[in-house]
């Protein structure tokens, strides 16, 4: 059989082509693409065991010792797994790390079976590193737009109604703030980095000139922008989203206490409450020193309170009490001054349908 072999990884991202990732769970775990789901060759036990083997014995020992880990019935069922994935996802490629042995042995089992595939040349790294390059090379390939305004805007709102825009914090799975983190754990940084290199290459695909993104700091949570990407697009221009005090703790009452809420109670039918409430009060504590321990001590009894009430009288109305306290004493002042540093790059400022139709329009006019 002469191997079929593919790297026009740009048409990967732009067709969103399924793959099917032979590498043991723990390498899938470190770093993976969004379009690939994880049926290993070998599992994380058989591909210790084979790395020892090598490393003492050679390669020809180790792949002998993999025939024998993965033969019979445990052969059998990862071919039957193979298959059923593509049957369900008939234009399916595969790859393992450099496209060596494992997708090539994994590419003549499916042969044998009747199912010819397509596996990537150059495999996991191959891939990894045109993302890698086409990160590094975004400058002059669209004009960036970075949406600005005070917490609880509703940003986010705005950029789920834009076609041209890309939410980094939808790919951090983070608001992007000291109470920013969601109860799903957020991707490694490879992840991170693979799914901003997806919706860039993407969006280009679909011809847009203009690309906006909420202006965020380097670091969204845990992980962080890539430098050349950062450095592209915070020298864009800046468009403010001006929204009402009493609208954005309505956002963000909706977002940290509703929407969480109910997040924290389907992962903990038990006690989703308690680690809430648990998880903010450890925001607060990260930011002790920055509020000063009075503001500190009264924000932590508002908040308190707050869930006293809740729990006594089942009503979460009380909690819009301190963040309006939070946001006035903490990220109002914060991000006054954050804005006063990039007066220069403001290009408008509005409210959302305002502002919406201003983006609109730049869109338009490429």
């Amino acid at each position: 059989m002469a191997p079929l072999l593919y790297n026009d990884f740009k048409k990967l991202v732009t067709h969103r082509t399924p793959l099917i990732d032979v590498r043991a769970p723990i390498e899938f775990e470190k770093g993976a693409f969004p379009t690939a789901v994880n049926l290993p060759l070998m599992d994380n036990k058989e591909r210790e065991l084979v790395g020892i083997r090598y490393k003492n014995n050679g390669n020809q020992a180790a792949l002998k010792l993999g025939h024998e880990l993965v033969s019979n019935k445990i052969k059998e069922q990862r071919i039957k797994a193979w298959i059923d994935y593509i049957k369900n996802n008939p234009n399916t490629m595969l790859y393992c790390f450099r496209g060596g042995q494992r997708s090539a042995i994994s590419q003549q089992w499916l042969h044998e079976s009747g199912y010819p595939i397509v596996r990537l040349k150059g495999g996991y790294k191959a891939f990894r590193n045109y993302l890698i390059q086409e990160l590094d090379s975004m400058q002059n390939r669209f004009r960036p737009i970075m949406l600005g305004g005070y917490t609880g805007s509703g940003k986010t709102l705005l950029l789920q109604e834009l076609n041209n825009s890309i939410d980094l914090e939808k790919l951090a799975k983070h608001r992007g703030s000291t109470f920013g983190r969601h109860i799903d754990p957020q991707p490694t940084q490879i992840n991170f980095e693979n799914q901003l290199a997806f919706s860039l290459l993407q969006k280009l695909e679909q011809n847009h000139k203009k690309l906006i993104f909420e202006d965020e700091s380097r670091h969204i949570g845990q992980v962080h922008l890539p430098n050349n990407f950062f450095n592209l697009i915070s020298q864009g221009e800046l468009v403010v989203l001006e929204t009402s005090f009493y609208e954005r703790v309505e956002i963000t009452f909706n977002e940290y206490v509703t929407q969480a809420q109910s997040q924290y109670n389907r992962q903990y039918p038990e006690t989703g409450f308690l680690e809430w409430a648990d998880d903010i009060q450890k925001s607060l504590n990260r930011i002790q020193k920055k509020l000063g321990g009075k503001r500190y001590k009264e924000l932590t009894t508002i908040f308190k309170n707050a869930c006293n009430e809740q729990k006594i009288n089942r009503n979460s109305q009380e909690h819009k009490a301190w963040i309006e306290e939070l946001l006035k004493e903490y990220y109002d002042p914060m991000y006054d001054y954050q804005l006063s540093q990039r007066a220069k790059q403001i290009t408008f400022r509005g409210n959302k349908n305002e502002l919406k139709e201003y983006l609109q329009n730049k869109q338009a006019i490429n």
